[in-house]
């Protein structure tokens, strides 16, 4: 299962998300992406103790394109350093990961 992530990131605004997860999902780089928010976030940011309300994007892929991924988020992405974690999706339905596989441009190895 571990050829499967998910990969998150949070920004200042939903169009911002919605921005994120149409690019990622329209170049294939991600079969799904969730949008949620708004959140309160609390950050040390350049010394200071920062509190923000975000919306988070929760991107379904394959561990293979994690780097395409991290690149697209960081050409729409206006913070100067982004948050962009992957999770490794440890075991889901095999037609919900073939759905991922497929929607990715590729079915990898399953």
């Amino acid at each position: 299962m571990s050829d499967f992530i998910q990969v998150t990131t949070a920004i200042d605004s939903e169009e911002g998300a919605q921005k994120i997860a149409q690019t990622l999902v329209e170049q294939h780089l991600a079969a799904c992406v969730h949008v949620a928010g708004p959140i309160t976030s609390t950050y040390w940011w350049q010394g200071k103790m920062e509190i923000e309300k975000e919306w988070t994007c929760a991107a379904k892929t394959r561990k293979e394109l994690y780097s395409d991924v991290e690149k697209a988020i960081r050409e729409v992405h206006p913070y100067d350093e982004p948050e962009i974690i992957a999770l490794p999706i440890v075991d889901g339905s095999q037609s919900y990961l073939e759905w991922i596989a497929a929607e990715t441009a590729g079915m990898g190895n399953l």
